[in-house]
């Protein structure tokens, strides 16, 4: 049976950047992660100008800017015929200090080789199969598609799986009933759009919101959430049609902006679906379990700082964490992980609730045309909204911390 002394669970990037992390303090660390990569995933791809310096500090931001989009220096506004801008809050980091998109084969990739760089040992593509122990001791079961097993032992246990994972920890969230309200989420890479450089356009339509933003070489991410009910109708009128493809005509059909960007593009892959989107906060510290990204909190994908969020947070707990230690006792892992959630709370618990609230007043057909309008005659309210969701929320400590 091998040993570490912190099993993380999922590679994404959260995961991987916990893991960097860790490894350069000392600590013997193990990454299990079961898909292979690189990999598509649904997913906004953008990352806030906040956390290019953690990115820096991970020693992975030069080459993730070669791969990266523009600058994006202006937040957009794509509703039924109207197409609005303003400039997109700045941190006040650096002089160049603007967000920019990239996609998530790339990202997670190189965050993950950069881990193993770090000493990381790295499980994939493997699977927890179970976990058993508490906190200081730790006993997992790993699998993979070959039929072969690994028990490792781990002190403490990061969950970084996301939110809609099944698996063996108290972290993962039980599957609920399906429901009319449930937002899907939907991705597609377009080659030849028409979208401004630098530009970031929320998007909306009847029974969702989107959002689009160049991610590098040529390409335009578009990504949205549907209600589930919504794209049951779309579907029904669009017969013969996968359902990315009736999304997107769905769209088309209700939003000059994206009509106007994608006409003359061309899809490059394919669709990609996922879901439901789960937003809301949840534990950070279970017993020496302490979750990292959308399974510590989800913001509404609306604001765009999924990943920002998943890195960052790796920090706040990574900060807490320290150097491994042989003496630490119950305690101990207690009160890093009260700190770590306080921690969290205070970085990200505003941008979750302002998120939920954007995307009701966005899409419920009881505030959405009042929204849409009171936008059109105040658009300084799209820099207004990107500043609490968090765009220009410098991470706690940054300055004065190792990263």
């Amino acid at each position: 049976m091998s040993s570490c002394d912190a099993l993380v669970v999922g590679a994404g990037p959260a995961g991987s950047s916990a893991a960097i992390l860790l490894a350069r303090r000392g600590w013997n660390v193990a990454i299990v992660e079961k898909a292979a990569f690189p990999r598509r995933k649904v997913c906004g791809e953008f990352i806030s100008a906040t956390t290019w310096p953690v990115l820096r500090g991970l020693g992975v931001d030069a080459l993730l800017a070669d791969r990266a989009g523009p600058a994006v220096r202006r937040v957009g506004w794509f509703a039924g015929e109207s197409i609005l801008s303003c400039p997109m809050p700045a941190p006040g980091l650096d002089a160049d200090a603007w967000g920019r998109a990239l996609e998530r084969e790339h990202l997670d990739a190189a965050l993950l080789a950069s881990a193993a760089r770090c000493g990381a040992q790295v499980w994939q593509p493997w699977s927890l199969e179970t976990l058993e122990g508490r906190r200081g001791n730790y006993r997992a079961m790993l699998a993979n598609a070959r039929g072969e097993s690994q028990r490792l032992e781990a002190r403490i246990v990061i969950a970084a799986h996301g939110s809609w994972e099944r698996g063996a920890m108290a972290t993962h969230l039980p599957r609920p009933s399906a429901r009319a309200s449930d937002l899907l989420g939907f991705k597609a890479h377009y080659r030849g759009a028409r979208l401004p450089p630098g530009l970031m356009p929320l998007v909306l339509f009847p029974g969702g919101y989107g959002g689009m933003v160049h991610t590098g070489d040529g390409l335009v991410s578009f990504s949205c959430c549907i209600r589930r009910n919504a794209l049951a109708a779309c579907r029904r009128a669009r017969p013969g049609m996968d359902a990315g493809e009736a999304v997107i005509d769905h769209v088309l059909a209700s939003c000059r902006g994206v009509r106007e960007a994608i006409a003359p593009a061309t899809r490059e892959g394919p669709w990609l679906s996922a879901g439901p989107i789960r937003p809301g906060i949840r534990a950070r510290a279970l017993d020496g379990i302490f979750a990292v990204g959308n399974a510590a909190g989800e913001a509404h994908p609306l604001v765009a700082e999924g990943i920002s969020m998943a890195i960052q947070s790796a920090w706040l707990l990574c900060g807490r964490l320290g150097a491994p230690r042989g003496d630490w006792g119950d305690n101990e892992i207690d009160a890093v992980g009260r700190a770590y959630a306080r921690d969290w709370r205070r970085q990200f618990a505003g941008r979750v609730h302002a998120a939920a609230l954007f995307a009701f007043l966005a899409t419920s057909p009881w505030t959405a045309g009042a929204s849409a309008a009171t936008v059109r005659r105040i658009p300084a309210l799209l820099s207004w909204g990107a500043r609490w969701s968090g765009k220009a929320r410098t991470l706690r400590g940054l300055q004065s911390r190792d990263a």
